[in-house]
């Protein structure tokens, strides 16, 4: 899958979307539907909220495909979690890893995740180690 990133901002955040990552899980608009509306174009509009409830909203994506800066610190685009590293294996789902990892991929490269990654568990996932949602395609049990 091609590795696309995609930037919206209300002049106080970016929202970052990186498709390849998502997961499908629906929180975004289920959440925030004013601002995440996955049937329209653009599926993202962050005029319509404030930062507080974006920033909040973002927060709760369990796949990390979207993540958020403050556009005053655009400089330093990375957000860390300061807590304790929690992993969760989630019903026929993916196994969730919420904190500050790296992932080191079979060429060595190196991959910096911060609030929620979401690992396939599947095997089918096209992203490998990162869930697609495949699972759900599958009918993935376990």
């Amino acid at each position: 899958m091609k590795d696309i990133t995609k930037k919206y901002n209300n002049g106080e955040v970016t929202i970052v979307w990186k498709p390849a990552m998502c997961i499908h899980s629906a929180i975004c608009f289920n959440g925030l539907g004013d601002v995440f509306h996955p049937q329209e174009l653009p599926w993202i509009t962050p005029e319509k909220s404030t930062t507080d409830k974006i920033i909040n909203q973002i927060k709760k994506c369990p796949s990390g495909a979207l993540s958020y800066y403050l556009n005053r610190d655009a400089g330093n685009e990375e957000v860390k979690v300061q807590a304790e590293t929690i992993v969760e294996t989630t019903p026929n789902g993916p196994l969730m890893v919420y904190g500050n990892v790296t992932i080191k991929d079979s060429k060595g490269n190196l991959t910096k995740k911060n609030n929620a990654t979401a690992f396939c568990r599947c095997g089918a996932s096209s992203n490998k180690p990162f869930c697609d949602g495949s699972h759900k395609k599958i009918g993935f049990e376990g």
